[in-house]
């Protein structure tokens, strides 16, 4: 009886302790812009109260920088890492950085958007078009097309990001380069307009807002986020070549908190967790939640098509080449 009695006691407080709520830690890498990993931890926190979601925030130059160095000292120590190039997860993927998941959310997320081996999911959607400081620039006139930074109007008065510390304008890059209706000739003219860089892409955004510039290289939801805060900055989705990003999640190989990453990953691709992006600018990716007021469909049809694995192997030479256009 009593062999009895403690086998029904061990099995009670087996079950007790699967059923424990998750707790611990999860720590996050990610070159998204502040404002929007605070959104998101609230939200995790909110679902998961026994699990404090920390994060590292920086471009994607030193994300990615990080991440190498720690791999190579022989463990990266994020859980999940959230930056905005997908072509980097080619090079995460090639490096053993990654660990293979399958969400149970990624059902509701076109296939286009997962790694077909498992190693990564399309978390968000960003938009790189023409932003303007609206006090100085009417709709009308701003630029609609990349070949409209080339007016002389707009001489000496257009900024970018450096692709080097941001992976969406490096994507941007790699996708001008690549085309033969832009390539380096493209770049040669844009400098010889007048066009300077920021270190960073919320620098960027803010000169525009500040009126140092009156037409920026720009991202849809920085813009969307700065407007709502009462800057004077205006956004176009360009009709034709716009650059459209899906910006991945990963979860790391052999993390100190591999189940918490699971959660954060799950949480992030749910629609509690795509809701928090949508309210604050960002597109969804999946298919069964409202987005804002942008046409979805038009931006699909206007996007220029990128070929990661291409952008994957030839990031250096990018960078190189537009550094000898940008930087001599």
């Amino acid at each position: 009886m009593k062999r009895i009695l403690l086998a029904v006691m061990f099995m009670v407080l087996a079950v007790s302790s699967a059923m424990a709520a998750p707790s611990g830690k999860v720590m996050l890498y990610s070159s998204m812009q502040e404002d929007q990993l605070v959104a998101i931890k609230k939200g995790f926190e909110a679902k998961y109260p026994d699990i404090v979601m920390d994060y590292y925030f920086a471009g994607t130059g030193r994300v990615i920088t990080k991440i190498a160095t720690e791999h190579q000292a022989g463990q990266v120590a994020a859980d999940v890492i959230w930056v905005g190039d997908p072509s980097d997860y080619l090079s995460f993927k090639k490096e053993g950085i990654l660990e293979k998941y399958s969400s149970p959310e990624a059902s509701a997320i076109a296939a286009k958007f997962i790694d077909p081996d498992g190693f990564y999911t399309g978390a968000r959607m960003m938009n790189m078009g023409i932003g303007y400081n609206s006090a100085l620039v009417t709709p009308e006139d701003a630029p609609k097309s990349w070949n409209d930074l080339l007016d002389p109007k707009w001489e000496g008065q257009i900024v970018m990001t450096d692709p080097a510390s941001a992976g969406t304008t490096k994507y941007f890059v790699a996708a001008l380069l690549a085309s033969p209706k832009y390539g380096e000739e493209y770049f040669k003219k844009l400098r010889a307009n007048g066009c300077e860089l920021e270190s960073g892409t919320t620098a960027t955004h803010n000169q525009v807002a500040a009126s140092a510039y009156q037409v920026g290289i720009m991202l849809d939801y920085v813009s969307h986020n700065l407007m709502a805060q009462g800057s004077p900055i205006g956004f176009t989705y360009l009709p034709e070549d716009l650059i459209s990003i899906f910006s991945p999640i990963g979860l790391v190989k052999g993390s100190a908190n591999n189940e918490n990453g699971k959660l954060l990953y799950d949480f992030i691709l749910s629609k509690d967790g795509q809701k928090i992006l949508i309210a604050n600018n960002l597109l969804s990716v999946r298919d069964d939640v409202e987005q804002k007021d942008v046409d979805v469909e038009a931006i699909a049809k206007s996007a220029m098509t990128v070929d990661l694995e291409s952008l994957a192997a030839n990031s250096d030479k990018i960078l190189s080449t537009f550094d000898n256009i940008f930087k001599k």
